[in-house]
């Protein structure tokens, strides 16, 4: 999604993949693609293109993944 880009390296997304049960639902709902499954865990693919909306996190069932909106 390099069209999406609004600043480099300033996304506050964290994905602990400790935490991660591989249900999918972050790739799902995110609407900019930041996420794919591997390995049945998460990976963030595409960090620049996270816009902070907080689906994600909204979705996550094992809170591993945190946000601060605000910058993206």
């Amino acid at each position: 999604m390099e069209s999406l880009r609004y600043l480099e390296d300033v996304s506050t997304l964290i994905l602990n993949e400790d935490f991660c049960i591989g249900c999918g639902l972050c790739t799902q709902v995110c609407p900019h693609s930041v996420f794919e499954l591997r390995n049945t865990k998460a990976k963030l693919v595409d960090i620049d293109a996270c816009i902070e909306c907080g689906a994600c996190v909204n979705n996550c069932p094992t809170n591993a993944i945190e946000v601060n909106p605000g910058v993206g």
